[in-house]
């Protein structure tokens, strides 16, 4: 059977791809090697669904990173409000919370995949899941259909490559359009982990004893070699077993992975600054106040008001505090040391966990070789690009869907519109 549009893989941005090419009017094949679609989708926000970020359009693209500004185009033709407006059209209310994220008010991240899964049905897209490509056919410059593991070959119009990365290969995204992208003559930048946990040798966290350790509304900067700062984010972080994880982990980690590999370190510096809004000065003041108050109280369990139980002791011993003396005997200057401590607390990153381990994908598809307005491949007509398998990553938030969902309606849209005329 001949098709206007074969979408390859059944994740965000292939779903939206093959709602907007049918939509156009066009003749889609969805293909998905699982057995259940939207698989990545119905995980992610905590299995509650960020579908997008209600952040304006330049403030949504700062927080993508990994080349958000590819994303211009096809943010002008379908945003974050057009994201909102569509999944509302189709009854799904959404709510804002924190920092712009969007959630279906019913927080089962499986109404976002049904709504979507019923939509292309209800548009005629023929859906093929268990059904794994082989390879992508091309033929005199152009896409020309798949054949599948099965031997079976579809010819269609035109190919969209919405496989994803390499990260979360539980859900099916394993790497398989970087082949596929190549063999049209395309260049797959390097690939990398972000938005993954941080891994650090320091003896603290080989211990243990900060495993588990929850931090609220810190900050935490990466240092190149050299001194200079590359990032700073503020919100939670958590130390686990391994070294540290949570939002802010998360974010810093491309930064990270990439300081090790561009000055060939064993590790980096991250500080870590448990009170953002406040300086050195203000908490000597304060916790010099917390000690007088209690003068014949152990700083150790002075400082209890202020900081977690936990890392008390590690603080005390890095500014070389006795954790048991008094106020009249703290010296000065080690209290001094402490209060720097408190907004510099240095922490060794040795590396990430794998890619395959980390929420998205870094690198991919060269974006130099794609059409930013219809994503189509500038090498091999009728082929198109959408979602991760680009070289295109945000921080988590909603910022990644977003790219996936826009890419998608982009890909779709200009695919059927390839194929019809």
């Amino acid at each position: 059977m001949m098709y206007d549009v074969i979408v390859i893989g059944g994740g965000s941005s292939g779903l939206m791809a093959s709602v907007a090419a049918s939509k156009f009017g066009a003749k889609v094949l969805l293909i998905d090697k699982g057995n259940t679609l939207g698989r990545k989708l119905g995980i992610s926000g905590g299995g509650r669904c960020n579908v997008t970020n209600a952040k304006e359009i330049d403030e949504l693209i700062k927080f993508i990173p990994g080349n958000g500004r590819f994303l211009r185009s096809s943010l002008a033709a379908f945003s974050n409000k057009d994201i909102v407006e569509f999944f509302e059209s189709m009854g799904i209310r959404l709510k804002e919370e924190d920092n712009g994220r969007m959630f279906p008010v019913s927080d089962k991240a499986k109404t976002v995949v049904d709504a979507l899964v019923g939509k292309i049905r209800s548009q005629g897209v023929h859906i093929k899941v268990d059904s794994p490509v082989r390879e992508v056919l091309f033929e005199g410059g152009q896409a020309c259909g798949v054949i599948l593991r099965s031997g079976e070959v579809v010819s269609s119009h035109s190919v969209i490559i919405a496989v994803g990365g390499k990260s979360v290969p539980q859900t099916g995204s394993q790497g398989d359009g970087y082949p596929w992208a190549e063999a049209a003559g395309h260049t797959i930048t390097e690939l990398y982990p972000t938005e993954v946990p941080l891994t650090s040798g320091e003896d603290y966290i080989r211990s243990k004893e900060l495993q588990g350790l929850s931090m609220r509304n810190i900050s935490l900067s990466v240092w190149n070699p050299k001194g200079k700062k590359l990032i700073e984010h503020e919100g939670d972080m958590l130390f686990t077993h391994f070294g540290l994880s949570g939002p802010v982990a998360l974010r810093c980690s491309q930064y990270v992975v990439k300081a090790l590999k561009q000055f060939a370190v064993p590790s980096v510096t991250l500080t870590l600054d448990l009170f953002p809004g406040k300086t050195a000065e203000e908490l000597y003041s304060e916790t010099w106040e917390l000690a007088k108050q209690d003068a014949r109280k152990a700083i150790k369990n002075v400082l209890k008001a202020q900081l977690p139980d936990r890392l008390i002791p590690l603080l005390l011993s890095k500014a070389e505090l006795n954790e048991d003396i008094t106020f009249h005997n703290i010296p000065k200057q080690a209290w001094l040391s402490l209060a720097k401590l408190l907004k510099a607390f240095p922490i060794e990153v040795n590396g990430t966990l794998s890619i395959e381990q980390a929420f998205v994908t870094g690198g991919g598809v060269n974006l130099k070789e794609v059409d930013p307005k219809t994503m189509e491949s500038k090498l091999m007509k009728g082929l198109f690009f959408c979602g991760e398998v680009l070289d295109i990553h945000g921080y988590t938030g909603g910022y990644n869907i977003t790219a996936a969902f826009t890419t998608g309606h982009s890909a779709g849209i200009h695919a059927a519109a390839a194929a019809l005329t």
